[in-house]
């Protein structure tokens, strides 16, 4: 009987551990939270070197020292403006699983919003998507971080995918011009 109760105590303790080992690294970090300033946000950074010794950018990458983001948080309109062409390759989306939950910029994530996640474009840029296959573009602000899926350039809101025509495959290819505000 000894060895009945010690094996059930011992799987609920293995159980109780594994779900605090879950819960550990999201209480370690703190979300931006939208009422910070950027000054503070730009404190908390302040000692941090530019780059490491001897690093050298893949040469994929978008050069941020390039660009200026755009100070307005309005959307930007279908003008004329190709913009600068940063690259082309694939786009998903994300939605439903995803919405009202918190992006990497702080805010929260609305499917409904013309929005994005690139892996290195500052937070704020306006870049136009483009499917080449039906020629349709829209405009998404970036404010997150992604796509975590090996190959993907960019993740999409649900409202932009469907702008574009990527609702029904999924995902495809697409290119990317990075628009001066």
């Amino acid at each position: 009987m000894d060895g009945i109760c010690f094996n059930i105590r011992h799987g609920a303790l293995r159980g109780f551990a594994f779900a605090v080992a879950l819960a550990l690294p999201a209480s370690l970090s703190a979300p931006v939270r939208a009422d910070d300033s950027a000054d503070a946000f730009a404190a908390n950074f302040a000692g941090m070197a530019k780059a490491a010794p001897g690093f050298a950018a893949p040469s994929h990458a978008v050069n941020l020292s390039t660009i200026t983001p755009p100070v307005d948080d309005q959307a930007a309109d279908d003008g004329d403006d190709a913009g600068q062409v940063i690259g082309s390759g694939i786009a998903s989306y994300y939605g439903r699983k995803f919405n009202g939950r918190p992006t990497a910029s702080g805010e929260r994530f609305d499917m409904n919003a013309l929005t994005a996640a690139h892996k290195t474009l500052p937070f704020g840029s306006k870049v136009r998507v483009t499917n080449p296959r039906n020629g349709k573009s829209v405009v998404v602000r970036i404010n997150d971080r992604g796509p975590y899926s090996h190959g993907r350039l960019i993740d999409l809101s649900r409202a932009a995918a469907s702008e574009i025509g990527l609702v029904g495959p999924g995902s495809g290819t697409v290119e990317l011009a990075l628009l001066d505000g």
